[in-house]
């Protein structure tokens, strides 16, 4: 299994512009761009963090998406954690093979269902 390093964190809020107000003038960092993905029902800000990596805010644009329903359930806060891997392929066989449930594989990026991480998304992103 090949975890080589942090690539960035998700976090769910239930208003974009509460979520950049508060990591843009609270906590100083800037924000990069945004965006709207329609296919996940969701606006998306994303910053970029000092030394690497982001941290992009989530907040729902439809109740039913993978975010909205988190945010309903287990409300605002950590969504996914993702992290660089080498060898994405390989490192899905270890975790399956550890009993691991995923997410999405054979996919660009696979995830770690929360069930198998103690509640957090795990992402595995290729590292680029």
């Amino acid at each position: 299994m090949a975890l080589k390093g942090f690539d960035h964190l998700v976090v769910r809020v239930k208003d974009i512009e509460a979520g950049i107000a508060t990591y843009r003038d609270g906590l100083g960092l800037e924000l990069e761009r945004t965006d709207e993905s329609e296919a996940l029902g969701i606006k998306q800000a994303f910053f970029q963090l000092p030394g690497g990596g982001f941290i992009e805010i989530v907040a729902p644009t439809d109740p039913d998406s993978a975010v909205g329903r988190a945010l309903e359930k287990r409300g605002e806060g950590i969504h996914t954690v993702a992290m660089e891997v080498d060898d994405l392929e390989g490192t899905v066989s270890a975790m399956r093979d550890a009993g691991m449930q995923l997410i999405g594989e054979g996919g660009p990026q696979v995830f770690v269902h929360p069930k198998s991480t103690h509640g957090i998304l795990l992402q595995l992103t290729p590292r680029s």
